[in-house]
């Protein structure tokens, strides 16, 4: 369920995001803590559709097994062997990219815990092969922190053009004002909107 001190903000911020809340509000942040495993799956899983995605991440975990997908291991492994699994040279060398980042103090996770959410972003867009996009999704996602919200994903630009009523697709900086009021928790604006995309 939304928590109920995210209910009370939205409500009182702004009626438009909160009349999703009515629509679905069985949404909650569940952090995973696993963070090498889930920066991988989001470097394997870039630019696939979701069906895709899953099929090409399930290869790969089951040809370099579940309990190697650890920096000590990926590291290690030859960029041919990494292609087997369906993923493009690229993605090989990005996987290998966050593997290393992560054994030569490139990303502190111990340190995550204590850090904002700019200091984050700017730590992970510094490992080749991750991005704004893929840091902001991380935050959310395997952090569980409450307030992020990615301004250029297509899919809440979407959502707020839906939302407002608007004729063209809002720009970023459209999108940074409008979720501006839901902050302290705009990670869940973020969800309420790609679920109504969902429900459509």
């Amino acid at each position: 369920m939304l928590p109920t001190k995210v209910r009370n903000h939205l409500e009182k911020a702004d009626p438009k995001i909160y009349s999703l809340v009515q629509i679905t509000s069985d949404i909650d942040l569940h952090p995973t803590k696993k963070y090498f495993q889930d920066l991988c799956e989001s470097i394997v899983c870039q630019q696939l559709s979701g069906k895709a995605a899953a099929s090409i991440w399930r290869k790969f975990e089951l040809l370099v097994g579940k309990k190697n997908i650890q920096p000590e291991y990926i590291a290690k492994l030859d960029d041919a062997f990494l292609r087997t699994t369906g993923i493009s040279w690229a993605k090989a060398r990005y996987t290998k990219s966050v593997a290393r980042a992560f054994l030569d103090g490139t990303v502190t996770p111990r340190k995550f815990s204590s850090m904002t959410e700019e200091e984050l972003i700017t730590q992970l867009v510094k490992i080749k092969g991750v991005g704004k996009w893929t840091a902001e999704m991380f935050l959310m996602f395997s952090l569980g922190r409450e307030d992020v919200f990615s301004a250029g994903d297509l899919g809440l630009r979407k959502g707020v053009q839906k939302l407002y009523g608007m004729k063209i697709l809002p720009s970023e900086q459209t999108m940074k004002r409008v979720s501006k009021k839901w902050s302290p928790y705009r990670t869940y604006g973020a969800l309420l909107l790609w679920r109504s995309l969902e429900t459509v």
